[in-house]
């Protein structure tokens, strides 16, 4: 096992990206700096962290590939990382989005299509489902007017 301290990705200077190196994969190893001195301890990993970690990404994963399999739209797809950012407490059933237990949201997976006991979660739901649709859109409007000034500056220089 090989352990690599790094300075953190996030840009915290109290912090650091620790990577472990199976050295049973790797085919070569070159030294290119040798140090004399002897590195300060590794501070403790907090294992049972790490495994809860691992656990939520493993059950993410799980369910991307559900929904690709069960045949979910991109858009569809796309919302539902969206309103698990903010609320994890949500789960495919077949092709429709459960969250929390008491919000559906159904195919085409617009705000029309949450349904639920009216209150404070299908309310909180269809904000995050309109903010999505309102931030795809300005992405799209982003992306033809840079694909416009591409042609216009391509014709320019022609």
């Amino acid at each position: 096992m090989l352990t690599l301290k790094c300075a953190s990705s996030s840009g915290k200077p109290n912090l650091n990206d620790v990577i472990l190196i199976n050295l049973a994969y790797v085919s070569d190893v070159d030294i290119i700096n040798d140090r004399t001195e002897t590195p300060p301890p590794l501070a403790s990993l907090n294992v049972s962290k790490l495994a809860n970690r691992a656990r939520t990404e493993k059950e993410d994963k799980l369910s991307q590939a559900y929904a690709i399999s069960a045949g979910v739209s991109v858009e569809g797809q796309q919302l539902f990382q969206t309103i698990h950012k903010t609320i994890k407490d949500c789960k495919w059933q077949e092709k429709n989005i459960i969250v929390m237990d008491d919000v559906v949201i159904s195919p085409p997976y617009q705000v029309e299509n949450c349904k639920g006991k009216e209150g404070s979660a299908l309310s909180h739901v269809r904000k995050i489902v309109e903010k999505h649709f309102r931030d795809v859109e300005s992405q799209k409007t982003m992306q033809r007017s840079q694909a416009q000034q591409t042609q216009k500056d391509s014709t320019l220089s022609s």
